[in-house]
């Protein structure tokens, strides 16, 4: 699948792409905005006791919340009304945020004494799925997912490439539940300067299976429930399951059947197929409850520049919400002490995804 690429500056310096299904589409129309340079300060610290990174980001405090759709900021520019999309009219569109939790200039951090901290290096993307503000990833038709799938992996090799990242992370939050500031659907892309704990961890056990047997630990759990009762869907190249010790009410985890490392990694086939396979998953989220189901939708890749090998690409969708009225909170066990309680068994959970018909649209 081939887009148009085309990549312009917004009038803070910003960088935005626009990724258009056709050539020939005229991406002149100018950022008309009387914008400041951003301010940002950003920086990493630390955990002394887990070893783990934290991202301390104050400017955001101040962006933007819950707008009303005629300000929202991801629509398209139209006259009168100037938009982060200078154009009036887009397919796809990945652009800096204006309220990033890592920078590529983050400022100077001063020395923490005995702690560790570092500028907040990196790089942080919005990605706009469609220009139509009151659209969904899933009701989106399969050739438009499919140049979301294109955009991931464009990013990921792009993102990748810049100094001091170490991790590629796609995301997508939905749903006022979750925390979402901004109604329009989009996702973002954040680029670490570290490798994510649940990464890193995964990688742990992935080594020590490998070195134990001389397998894939991603491989051998795909096989394994590609035939079982926890298995939701398929689609070429991919199987999407509810993995056997689920965290999350509603969670379906979506893997390649073949060793890839990224999404970059995927041949056409397979990008057509992740693209036919979150349809169909998203599409189930939405008919349990017959109503828009809060979700996280993350995409976990291989480290920048160590362990490819191990790492098996794969997505995870989950939803908070654990029946049509009721939401799944992250009380002190799970947040203080990190264990779960789920409140739905994994086969249950399949079983009514697999029932639940996706809607056609």
């Amino acid at each position: 699948m081939k887009l148009a690429r085309t990549s312009i500056r917004l009038a803070d310096g910003r960088e935005l792409i626009y990724f258009d299904e056709h050539e020939g589409v005229d991406r002149t129309d100018p950022d008309t905005r009387d914008l400041g340079v951003a301010v940002t300060s950003s920086q990493i610290r630390c955990d002394p006791l887990t070893q783990e990174w934290v991202i301390v980001a104050s400017h955001r405090q101040g962006r933007t919340h819950l707008p009303p759709a005629d300000q929202c900021p991801l629509c398209p520019s139209r006259d009168g009304r100037a938009t982060e999309i200078p154009a009036p009219d887009y397919d796809v569109v990945v652009f800096e945020n204006r309220f990033p939790s890592l920078t590529s200039d983050p400022g100077e951090v001063p020395d923490a004494g005995p702690f560790a901290r570092q500028p907040g290096v990196g790089r942080c993307e919005v990605v706009c799925f469609t220009s139509d503000h009151n659209g969904a990833l899933a009701r989106l038709p399969v050739r438009r997912l499919r140049t979301v799938v294109e955009v991931w992996a464009d990013r990921t090799l792009e993102l990748g490439a810049m100094d001091g990242v170490e991790q590629v992370f796609p995301f997508e939050n939905r749903g006022t539940e979750i925390g979402v500031t901004l109604h329009h659907p989009h996702g973002q892309i954040y680029a670490y300067p570290f490798v994510a704990p649940r990464t890193a961890r995964q990688l742990d056990v992935a080594r020590a299976h490998r070195d134990a047997t001389g397998e894939c630990r991603s491989c051998t759990i795909v096989a394994a429930e590609t035939q079982g009762e926890r298995l939701v869907a398929r689609a070429p190249g991919w199987v999407a399951f509810v993995p056997f010790a689920a965290r999350w009410p509603f969670e379906v985890h979506l893997f390649p059947t073949r060793h890839l490392p990224d999404l970059p990694a995927l041949d056409d086939g397979e990008r057509d197929g992740l693209a036919s396979l979150l349809k169909d998953v998203l599409g189930r989220f939405d008919a349990l409850f017959d109503q828009p189901l809060p979700y996280m939708l993350t995409c976990h890749q291989a480290p920048v520049r160590r362990d490819r090998d191990l790492a098996h690409a794969h997505l995870e969708a989950f939803s908070i919400r654990r029946s049509a009225t009721k939401l799944k909170y992250l009380a002190s066990s799970e947040s203080g002490a990190g264990v779960f309680i789920n409140d739905i068994a994994p086969e249950q959970a399949a079983e009514m995804l697999r029932s639940a018909i996706p809607n056609s649209g």
